[in-house]
C-alpha cells in the first residue's frame, strides 16, 4: 500500500513534469491511477536523473542501486522510491521491465547512436514500451497479445517524442534519427549536430518517423479494447494526445528544428472526449484481428517478461550487467579527458 504522503508527492511531480500524462491519468480509475502515477513518477525521476546531470554514468549506476534496493524491500528514503517499492510488492512487477528502462537510460548516458529503424525501436522498447508493459501489469493484464499492443503504443509514443525533439536534441548533442537514413539522405550526422537545419532531407526523415509512429498507433488500438473497461478511456487519451502531437508536427511542415510542436488545453479536452467515445465503441465493436499480430521483434522480450506472473524475483540479467560494464569503461576513458580539458 502506497503511503498517502508519498502518493501526494508523486502526483505533484507528474503535475509539474508531464502535463500530458497527468491529463490522461485523470481518466483512469482510482485503483489504477495511484499506482500508475507512482510508477510514472519513478520513471520520470530516473529519466531526469540521467538527462539533467553532467555525470550521466554515475546517475545510471545510482539508479541501478535504487532499483536493487526497491526490489530488496529496502528502498531509499525518498517518496518516489518508497511508492515504487510498494507497487513492486502489490503487483509483483517483473524485474525485467524496469531493468529494460534502466538499460535504455544507460544507452542515453553512453550517447549511443542508432544505425537503423530496428535499432531505434530497440531503444524505444526500453525507454517507453517497458512502461506500457508495466502499466498492463498494474491492470492485472498478462495476455501476450494485449501486451504486444501495449508495447506498440509505447514505441509509437517514443517515436513521436523523437520526431518532435529533433532540433532540441541536436542542440544538446543528442541524435536519435537513424544514421542509415541520414547517410542515404546525404546528411552527415556530425555536420548536422554542429549546425542543425530544417532542410528538406531532415524534414523527410521526420515524416518517416511519424509514419512509423502512426502505424504503431493503429496496431495498439486493438489492444486497448482488451483492457479492463474502466481503464480504456485513460489509455485512449494518452494515445490520442500523443497522436495529436504528430498532427501538430505535420502542420508545421515537419520542421522540428526551429519550432516545437505544442498542443493546447482545448485540444487535450477534445481528445479526452474522443477517448470516451472510442471506449464506448469498443463495447459494441467485434474484436480486431490486429490484436493477434506478433509483437515487434524488439519488444518480444518485454511481452515474455510481463506475461510471466512469477518473473518478479529474478536477478538482474546478463544483458544489463554487460551494458553497465560498458558504461563504466566508457566513463573511465572519458573522465581523464574531461579533467585535462577542464
Amino acid at each position: 500500500m502506497i503511503d498517502p504522503r508519498d502518493m501526494e508527492h508523486c502526483v505533484e511531480a507528474i503535475r509539474h513534469g508531464s502535463l500530458s500524462f497527468h491529463a490522461a491519468s485523470r481518466l483512469l480509475p482510482r485503483r489504477l491511477r495511484d499506482p500508475a502515477l507512482a510508477l510514472y513518477a519513478f520513471c520520470r525521476l530516473a529519466d531526469d536523473a540521467v538527462d539533467l546531470q553532467a555525470a550521466k554514468a554515475d546517475a545510471v549506476l545510482a539508479l541501478h542501486d535504487r532499483l536493487d534496493r526497491a526490489y530488496g524491500g529496502t528502498p531509499r528514503d525518498a517518496p518516489e522510491d518508497r511508492a515504487f517499492a510498494a507497487v513492486i510488492d502489490e503487483f509483483g512487477m517483473p524485474r525485467a521491465l524496469p531493468e529494460a528502462l534502466l538499460e535504455g537510460l544507460a544507452w542515453d548516458a553512453m550517447d549511443r547512436r542508432y544505425a537503423s529503424l530496428s535499432d531505434l525501436r530497440a531503444y524505444s522498447a526500453r525507454v517507453a514500451a517497458a512502461v506500457g508493459a508495466m502499466m498492463c501489469v498494474l491492470m492485472r493484464v498478462r495476455d501476450p497479445n494485449t501486451l504486444a499492443r501495449a508495447c506498440d503504443l509505447g514505441v509509437a509514443m517514443q517515436l513521436t517524442n523523437i520526431a518532435r525533439d529533433v532540433g532540441e536534441d541536436a542542440r544538446e548533442g543528442r541524435l536519435y534519427l537513424p544514421t542509415d537514413w541520414m547517410h542515404e539522405a546525404g546528411v552527415p550526422p556530425e555536420e548536422f549536430l554542429r549546425d542543425p537545419q530544417a532542410t528538406p532531407a531532415v524534414r523527410a526523415m521526420v515524416r518517416r518517423l511519424l509514419r512509423e509512429a502512426d502505424d504503431r498507433y493503429a496496431w495498439c488500438d486493438a489492444g486497448i479494447a482488451e483492457l479492463p473497461l474502466s481503464c480504456r478511456p485513460g489509455i485512449f487519451a494518452a494515445r490520442h494526445i500523443y497522436g495529436g502531437i504528430n498532427r501538430r508536427v505535420r502542420a508545421g511542415d515537419h520542421d522540428t528544428i526551429t519550432r516545437r510542436a505544442r498542443t493546447t488545453g482545448r485540444q487535450k479536452l477534445g481528445w479526452l472526449i474522443l477517448s470516451f467515445l472510442r471506449c464506448a465503441g469498443t463495447v459494441a465493436m467485434p474484436r480486431s484481428p490486429m490484436l493477434y499480430a506478433r509483437p515487434l521483434p524488439e519488444t518480444a522480450f518485454l511481452v515474455e517478461a510481463a506475461g510471466d506472473p512469477h518473473a518478479g524475483a529474478s536477478d538482474w540479467s546478463d544483458t544489463l550487467y554487460r551494458t553497465m560494464a560498458q558504461l563504466k569503461t566508457q566513463d573511465r576513458k572519458t573522465s581523464p579527458a574531461l579533467l585535462r580539458t577542464g
